[in-house]
């Protein structure tokens, strides 16, 4: 029950009919007995900053979560950001600090490093594939980069945007070989979509999926409670898949813990949504 004691998390981002994480928070935080909400807020590009400092002007917000499209212009809002989200380029998640700072930090790279591990990929030493060079995407590739990936091929439409992600990776990773502009998912041990390509029916592929070798490993960061198409016809190659859900159950308990609430476990979360 929401009372005068309540505290909230904002989940900001456009559009909010695609969020998954208040169906996921909410029972936890009833389950838990932990008088909080997280509330989800449509807000476009042009009116995002403005919102976000006046948001942090309440004083019983935790924290925001944030989202497409704004988990890179957010960084021009922020005073300090934490290494994770330096590298990624990108922030996913704001808190305020005891002296009022906005400080913020990126959750969705080591969500994805945890779920593939937990399908079995080895990390170390994979040769991986990362269409889409966004906030997700860069999140994904620097995460993957620090695991011990031993080489990541960037894409984007924007090639400026997977030049910058290559560079801030070589910087940070000098061990890595990094490479750009090609979307070609042969000789690939892991295959990444990172754009919204399939959030919506009838939407293009991300890649050739002809050229996905049997027994690739092949994710989707769209959250959806059935494979994306993208996933169904990699599935069809033989390729072992992956959706977007399985990412965001394995960053919550970090969230949570940035937030300064009580954590749980990627376990007890799939339970309360089952």
């Amino acid at each position: 029950m929401i009372n005068g004691s309540t505290e909230l998390i904002a989940h900001i981002g456009f559009p909010t009919h695609t969020f998954k994480s208040p169906s996921i928070y909410n029972p936890y935080f009833e389950r838990a007995g932990i008088n909080a909400v997280l509330v989800p807020m449509a807000c476009e590009a042009e009116p995002f900053g403005a919102m976000l400092r006046a948001l942090f002007a309440l004083r019983n917000l935790r924290g925001a979560v944030i989202t497409m499209p704004h988990k890179i212009s957010v960084l021009q809002q922020l005073d300090s950001v934490l290494p994770a989200a330096r590298i990624a380029g990108a922030c996913n998640a704001v808190r305020l600090t005891a002296d009022g700072k906005l400080e913020g930090d990126m959750f969705d790279g080591i969500g994805f490093v945890r779920a593939v591990q937990r399908q079995g990929l080895r990390v170390p030493g994979a040769r991986v594939l990362v269409v889409g060079a966004g906030g997700v995407g860069s999140a994904i590739a620097a995460s993957l980069a620090a695991a011990g990936a031993v080489a990541i091929s960037l894409f984007d439409t924007r090639s400026e945007a997977a030049e910058a992600l290559a560079g801030r990776i070589r910087a940070h990773c000098p061990g890595v070989k990094v490479s750009t502009g090609s979307r070609d998912p042969a000789d690939h041990d892991l295959v990444v979509n990172a754009t919204p390509m399939g959030m919506s029916p009838g939407d293009a592929m991300p890649l050739e999926v002809d050229r996905i070798a049997p027994g690739t490993f092949v994710c989707d960061v769209v959250h959806s409670k059935e494979l994306t198409a993208f996933l169904r016809a990699a599935q069809e190659r033989g390729a072992r898949v992956q959706g977007g859900a399985d990412m965001l159950f394995e960053q919550i308990p970090a969230y949570l813990e940035f937030f300064g609430l009580p954590t749980t476990t990627p376990d007890a979360l799939r339970a309360l949504v089952a």
